[in-house]
């Protein structure tokens, strides 16, 4: 059976949370949603989803406990939550922008801003998903720090960037100086389309692997349980 781009995206997503244990995902975004609720069901049971308020759900959206604020806040500032956030920007150190584009002073646009995103970064584990890469998102240098990365990090305890999921590939900073590194290849992209659609150079190994393909299981549960409507598609557009 074929399996789509947006299939591997929604596995890569999944794999964030590859047993993490009894912390809070915290996904943004419809694959990361539906990957955060697939590692629930699979790989990743003692993961904690909740609906973005107070409760805590399980993969169906069927409430299972009550999260309040200050716990919410206890696991964030501790590091037992793990967000999946997008980026309007991000550079080679996992510097992520969400605020705006050219000087924060007069920019050229406003976007969502700040938000929690620094101490989001510092304080527990975060990944990204960008659902179009392109050199307007993958930047030598963010125009504003939002997500701090790693060239901003000293001395902060929980900060962690496990990975950066495209419609292209998978990313990690799993190198020396903590840049930005090619981990995986969706099937069907090049080394050379992800150079094109790049604005630095990441570390690329000698040798790529592709990403790995969803089991049997995992695709009957992306396709009639958790996304039967098959929106996920529409958010990776390839």
């Amino acid at each position: 059976m074929t399996v789509t781009r947006s299939e591997y995206c929604v596995i890569a997503c999944a794999e964030a949370w590859r047993d993490a244990g009894e912390i809070l995902a915290s996904p943004m975004g419809l694959i990361p949603s539906v990957g955060a609720r697939l590692a629930r069901l699979t790989f990743s049971p003692d993961l904690l989803l909740t609906d973005g308020e107070a409760l805590l759900v399980r993969p169906d959206g069927t409430p299972e406990g009550w999260l309040p604020y200050r716990q919410h806040l206890a696991l964030v500032t501790g590091g037992r939550r793990h967000v999946m956030m997008g980026a309007s920007q991000i550079d080679r150190y996992g510097n992520q922008n969400i605020s705006c584009i050219g000087d924060w002073a007069r920019p050229k646009r406003q976007l969502l801003g700040v938000r929690g995103a620094p101490v989001n970064t510092l304080n527990n584990p975060t990944s990204y998903w960008v659902p179009r890469h392109s050199r307007r998102v993958f930047v030598e240098k963010v125009d504003m720090v939002c997500g701090v990365g790693y060239d901003h990090a000293a001395g902060a305890r929980f900060h962690r960037i496990p990975r950066v999921v495209s419609d292209l590939g998978v990313f990690d900073f799993d190198t020396p100086d903590r840049s930005m590194r090619l981990a995986s290849l969706h099937p069907g992209v090049t080394v050379e389309q992800v150079r094109e659609a790049t604005g630095f150079d990441p570390v690329v190994p000698d040798e790529v692997p592709y990403t790995r393909e969803p089991t049997a299981h995992e695709l009957e549960l992306i396709r009639e349980v958790l996304d039967p409507a098959g929106t996920r598609a529409r958010e990776v557009g390839a």
